[in-house]
Formats: C-alpha cells, structure tokens, sequence
C-alpha cells in the first residue's frame, strides 16, 4: 500500500483524492465562515453593514484602490503627515503623474490636528492619515478630523492597522470615507488579509481596474456570459478569497470580541502605563506622547546606546521590538502579562 492510501484510506471512496475534489465538500462552510469574518469586521469598526467590507491583500492594496481609483485633477491636493508608514505615502505620491500634489504635515507640535486643519485649501481632496503613527505611536483625534474633513468637504482616509484590535472604533462617529487596515497586527491575524471600508455612496466613485469571477453579481453562477459589477464592497475583489487567512482571522477576531474591544482597550492602556513608568524609573526618554489621549499600544524610548544596537540586543535576549521613531518600540497585547513587562524592563536596564 502507497503512503498516501495508509494516511487516507478513505481515498477509496473518492475518484481521487486533490484540492478540486475535496474542496467543493467544504465551500458552503466556508462562504459561511467568510460572511462570518465580515460580520465580525463591520462590528469591530461600526460599520452600518457587512456589505461595506471588502476582504483585500493587504494595507496597501487598499490605499491604492482609492488612490487609483478616484478621479483626479491637475492641481489637487492630499495632505497626509510626516510620520506616515510608507503604506499610507507612497500610494499618494505616486499620483504626482496627474498633476496631483502631496502636503506632508509636521504633526510633532502641541495639536497635531490643528496642523493638519490649517493646511486645507480649497484644493484639498483627501486625508489620509494612520489612526495611531507606527513609529512615535502618537494617537490621532479622528473625530476632531473626520468633522474637519466633513465641514471642508475633505474626504477622509484612515489608516487604521496600528489600532484596529486594541481600540475602539466608529466610522459613522469619525465620519471616515475609507478605512483600511491589514489583519496581522493588533486583530492578531495572518499577513495576507486586509480589511477594506468604503462607504456605500462613494463605491461607484471610485474606478475599478482588476476584474474577476468574484466581483461581479451572480458569481457563483458561472455559465452566465452577461455580468455586472457587484453592487456591494464585494466590487473591489477581483479573485478567489483568501479562505486560509479568512478561517485565522475570524478566529482571532472571535478572542477580542469575547474579550470585549472596550476591556482590551483598557488593559492595552494598562501595559502601556506599566512600560512607561518602569522605563522612566530607568531614566529613559520615552518618544511616544504622554497623555491616555495621545497613546494606544505603542510605546518607543530612546536607549542609552544606538537604536539599532539595543534593538538587536534585547531581540537577542528573547524582547520582541523593533527600531521605529528614532528609538525602539515595545507594543503589548491584552494579553501580555506584568510578569513579562517586568522581565522585559528588567532586560532594558541590564543591557544599559
């Protein structure tokens, strides 16, 4: 008997045993867990409904939908800031091709918002800005901006990977056009899966350039030759779903939602505090912003040695950072007890 027959033997009962077989058993209970992630993503960001959320790649992906999807003209304007992840840059500054011109705001001031507020012209098109900066992890007011954006006539973009999962949010509250956010950061997801928000009136303002079997109406029905666009988010998915990365991210969303995004926030907030004061205690220069207001999970300082030298060291010694903002970046989890906070500050002081 060949290997495969002794680890399946009920391969008898199937003409054969591969993907194309096995698959069609299964796929009603994945189109469930599917519509089951969106469900779960609509609620996390308070969307009005699933059908608003799209199932993209990744961050990026999202952001040039927009970018290239909106209709520009020579002359008009995106602000966005000077601490932005190149995910929330690039997309924009390829634009300059149509005459598109992007506004980088210095946020590192008292009221960041007010910066950003004050460079609206009546050329401004588009904000786009990270609901919490990867680097520095100051944490923006997107109520304050989103009403700006509303009042300015200003559409309002939000890169929301450094946040979704350890804050609360509300789009209808923020009054956000897009939100975009990968899964594998604080919603504890694989890399592969993005969550993209448009809201419902601005789908058919945005130009689609992939076209596939999934974003169409009716498409499971495949010997239809006649075909349209989706009218839900559905539109911006061109191809199969990532079902792998569908069934990892629903399952992590389903620990914070039991959890409760409001308790993770809190105790998100907790570590945080607990970081800080023990590395202030160290006397340490912590970069990220004081303020319950201005932080969410990221917390960077400055070590006494080169960043990119302590960074290697505690990775080294088993801390999980990275270098970002002129320092290095702690970022713990709900979950992420004070035992391991303390090892971690106790790590720092001894590599000093």
């Amino acid at each position: 008997m060949h290997n495969w027959q002794q680890q399946f033997p009920q391969a008898d009962d199937l003409l054969y045993l591969n993907h194309a077989a096995v698959a069609p058993c299964h796929y009603p209970q994945w189109l469930r867990k599917e519509a089951e992630l969106r469900e779960q993503l609509r609620a996390l960001i308070g969307a009005p409904s699933a059908d608003d959320i799209a199932l993209l790649k990744n961050t990026s992906e999202g952001l040039s939908v927009i970018a290239s999807g909106l209709p520009w003209q020579r002359g008009d304007q995106i602000i966005i800031s000077n601490q932005e992840f190149p995910s929330n840059r690039i997309p924009w500054q390829a634009l300059a091709r149509h005459g598109v011109e992007v506004i980088e705001v210095n946020i590192a001031v008292d009221d960041p918002e007010q910066a950003i507020i004050d460079a609206f012209s009546p050329h401004t098109r588009l904000l786009a800005i990270s609901s919490v900066q990867y680097g520095t992890g100051l944490r923006m007011d997107l109520g304050r901006l989103g009403l700006a954006c509303h009042d300015h006539n200003v559409l309002f973009c939000v890169d929301a990977i450094q946040s979704l999962g350890a804050l609360p949010m509300d789009v209808t509250s923020i009054h956000a056009d897009f939100v975009v956010a990968d899964g594998h950061k604080w919603m504890l997801g694989p890399e592969g899966l993005a969550l993209f928000y448009c809201r419902a009136d601005l789908r058919d303002r945005l130009t689609l350039h992939q076209f596939g079997w999934h974003m169409i109406e009716h498409a499971g029905d495949y010997s239809r030759n006649d075909w349209r666009v989706a009218r839900d988010a559905k539109r911006f998915e061109c191809g199969s779903p990532n079902m792998l990365c569908i069934h990892a991210l629903s399952a992590s969303l389903s620990v914070l939602s039991e959890t409760g995004i409001e308790t993770v926030s809190k105790l998100v907030a907790s570590r945080v505090s607990r970081l800080s004061e023990g590395l202030e205690a160290q006397g340490l220069t912590v970069l990220t912003t004081e303020g319950a207001h201005r932080r969410a999970g990221i917390i960077t300082f400055a070590p006494r040695k080169e960043a990119d030298q302590a960074y290697r060291a505690l990775m080294q010694a088993g801390v999980i950072c990275a270098p970002r903002g002129g320092g290095v970046r702690l970022s713990p989890h709900f979950y992420t007890s004070d035992t391991v906070i303390d090892r971690s500050l106790a790590l720092i002081e001894q590599l000093a």
